[in-house]
């Protein structure tokens, strides 16, 4: 019932603002930018007249979901502000919240402070697409298959296809009603999730060769530019591919550090089959849920501090 109450006090202020931001985290992944494309969408498709737009860098490997807006000259003094899939306003891409008249957040990462005036937030959530979806059904806003598939690819990213134990009998249902009340075919949206170029799969194969097993079962690889350029993958790559070792019988935690030439920082994508790894990450400004997790560090003194505290993790809780 707490649930309902927020979604209708969400469209609520969406209907008071006239210009809508819509941003989410750094380093997006599919979620990310399903979530913030598929809610300017349904925007844009309930109020007209409204302006709308989702901002931050832009990945080209995402376009199918949406193109992304500049503000240039947007006048922000009276706007809305809704950040999707995103705890903290450390991590948001392209948002001060400061420019804002009102907050809005919507996402399902737990964090125990309140960043935003109105916070939907449900740690039990499969995504946040599952929560606009939600948002969606409770208050009867129109869809339409355009946007249900943004959504539901959004769903299927996060989820790992139904396989992560985020995945509920209501992540379930609720993408079921997508797929049912617009009928769009699954095929091409599963191209575009899953599909690869033989690079992307040398580079996987490479991965899979080199990461380092400890004896407690935490498993990980550094992946400097010189191997990103070798293999002629985007840099965003190692991230997205962190899921695909999640059936490996000796790994119980693994661990990617990626080197961002740009920001001049190391990016940690963190999964677990059981260990729980978000509390670790907190001590190394990083965060996420229980066996899904990252972090973000400056030197690669604090990468293996952060390696050296997950395999601690994983030695105390050797019968998790």
């Amino acid at each position: 019932m707490l649930f309902k109450s927020i979604h209708k006090q969400i469209v609520k202020k969406i209907k008071e603002y006239d210009t809508i931001v819509i941003a989410r985290h750094i380093g997006p992944d599919p979620d990310a930018v399903a979530s913030q494309i598929a809610l300017r969408e349904i925007i844009k498709l309930n109020f007209p007249q409204k302006k709308v737009y989702a901002i931050g860098s832009g990945v080209a490997r995402f376009r199918y979901f949406g193109l992304l807006d500049k503000l240039d000259n947007v006048d922000l003094s009276n706007a809305l502000l809704i950040i999707t899939d995103v705890p903290r306003f450390d991590r948001v891409d392209g948002a001060n919240k400061e420019n804002y008249r009102y907050t809005i957040k919507i996402d399902h990462h737990p964090c125990d402070e309140q960043v935003c005036d109105l916070e939907l937030v449900d740690d039990t959530s499969s995504s946040a697409c599952q929560l606009i979806t939600e948002i969606v059904y409770q208050t009867k806003l129109k869809l339409n298959r355009q946007i249900a598939e943004v959504l539901f690819m959004g769903i299927v990213a996060d989820s790992d296809r139904f396989l992560l134990s985020y995945t509920t009998p209501k992540t379930l249902l609720l993408a079921a009603k997508l797929l049912n009340d617009y009928n769009f075919e699954l095929k091409p949206l599963y191209n575009n999730l899953y599909e690869r170029g033989i690079q992307e799969r040398r580079f996987e194969a490479y991965i899979i060769n080199n990461i380092v097993i400890t004896e407690n079962g935490f498993g990980y690889i550094k992946i400097t530019d010189k191997i990103i350029h070798e293999f002629g993958v985007d840099s965003s790559t190692a991230s997205n591919m962190v899921n695909d070792l999640n059936f490996i019988k000796e790994l119980r935690v693994w661990a990617f550090s990626s080197y961002d030439e740009k920001a001049d920082i190391y990016k940690i994508n963190i999964r677990s089959r059981g260990v729980v790894i978000n509390e670790v990450a907190e001590k190394f400004n990083g965060g996420g849920h229980k066996f899904a997790s990252g972090a973000r560090l400056s030197t690669e003194e604090e990468v293996d501090k952060l390696f050296r505290a997950l395999d601690e993790e994983c030695r105390i809780n050797k019968d998790s």
